[in-house]
């Protein structure tokens, strides 16, 4: 169904990383997300060290155990990680584009050899404490603080929907201080820090999304990341979980669309299949058409990557635009499939739901349409 054939534009090791993943969805994720999905679980534990086999956790990154793959070939695992569902790709992205890339950009070299192979391996789980209760698209006005006691660092505040929060043995930790906004690695079991999971949400359910309390966490010199101060350091790694959602939303749009040709060809209606209606296929057509752009839109990204040359307002357009595209395609999806539609019997509504999650979290539509409005204008909206 890929019209374009968008994938013959992909070398031998990237199409062996998307079967490779696409055959390890299909086996141990398809079968089961729906339960997952209905139950708002997520079997990190399980999952991990087969992710970390796999060499997923990471991929992008070079050395200390992890497989340093093309940014095109992370790319292609994201969308094959995403088409089973967007939780699946979410650990993994906060695994090692921001947790993992964190210590690997700015941490000294004994928390890169502490933490990195073990996280490569999915022998423990990192998180990313940015985001506040109050502060989400503004983080530079974060109320986390960080200060000097000694030779310690206390720090004292609250980050709110984080994934792999509850789960994780290390959170990297952004707060202020008197010196600019620095990064913490904060173990689990620390005094002072606890982990409480978000209940009741009705996206993105098969996976952990949690709060973090910090209430006089004390830690160590050797917690503090060295190699950045501002919020240069935070940002950076959310434009690498960015790219990510670029491909992966391609993969959640195509999970819906595959769904509807296949109702298509096999739901009748007034004696035909509804796929043989003209207003059928021109659902489908428009489909087609939102993901074969979207999937170039990822593969160019992708391959300026690769090259040195992507920026933050590329990777911005990216999301922005495949995201949009994803939640358009699964809401026409939907419309295909009728009232079956909203069922998990079909992964459409699931996909849909997490797509509104996908559409705000790594930076709001807004966000992402000022952040191109200052490209084009050369003036800055945000403030």
């Amino acid at each position: 169904m890929d019209v374009l054939r968008v994938d013959d534009l992909l070398t031998g090791e990237e199409r062996m990383v998307r079967d490779t993943v696409r055959a390890f969805a299909a086996e141990r994720v398809a079968p089961h997300v729906a339960g997952w999905f209905e139950d708002g679980t997520f079997p990190v534990r399980e999952l991990a060290p087969e992710l970390g086999a796999l060499g997923l956790l990471g991929m992008h990154l070079g050395g200390y155990g992890c497989a340093g793959t093309s940014a095109v070939a992370y790319g292609v695992a994201c969308r094959e990680l995403e088409a089973a569902d967007s939780g699946l790709r979410s650990f993994v992205s906060v695994q090692g584009s921001l947790a993992m890339t964190a210590v690997h950009r700015y941490g000294s070299e004994e928390q890169k050899r502490e933490w990195l192979p073990r996280m490569a391996a999915g022998e423990a789980i990192g998180c990313f404490g940015l985001t506040e209760p109050d502060r989400g698209s503004d983080p530079g006005d974060m109320r986390t603080r960080a200060r000097r006691d000694g030779a310690d660092w206390v720090l004292d505040g609250t980050k709110m929907w984080i994934t792999n929060g509850s789960v994780a043995d290390v959170a990297v930790v952004w707060a202020r201080t008197d010196e600019g906004v620095r990064g913490f690695l904060v173990p689990r079991g620390t005094a002072g820090f606890t982990a409480r999971d978000v209940h009741r949400k009705l996206s993105l359910r098969a996976s952990v999304t949690s709060e973090l309390v910090l209430d006089g966490v004390r830690l160590p010199d050797a917690a503090l990341l060295p190699g950045v101060r501002g919020l240069k350091g935070p940002l950076g790694c959310l434009s690498e979980a960015r790219f990510g959602i670029v491909w992966g939303a391609v993969g959640a749009g195509r999970s819906c669309y595959e769904a509807a040709v296949g109702y298509a060809k096999t739901r009748e209606q007034f004696g035909r299949p509804i796929g043989a209606f003209q207003l059928t296929q021109e659902k489908l057509a428009w489909m087609e058409v939102a993901l074969g752009q979207a999937g170039l839109v990822a593969l160019r990204v992708g391959r300026l990557k690769d090259a040195g040359e992507a920026t933050p307002q590329q990777v911005s357009f990216g999301k922005l635009a495949n995201v949009r595209a994803a939640l358009d395609v699964a809401r026409e999806a939907r419309t295909v499939l009728g009232a079956n539609g909203i069922t998990l019997e079909y992964p459409v509504i699931r996909h849909m739901n997490n797509l509104e999650s996908v559409l705000t979290y790594e930076g709001t539509q807004e966000v992402h349409l000022l952040t191109l409005g200052k490209a084009v204008t050369g003036l800055d909206a945000f403030r």
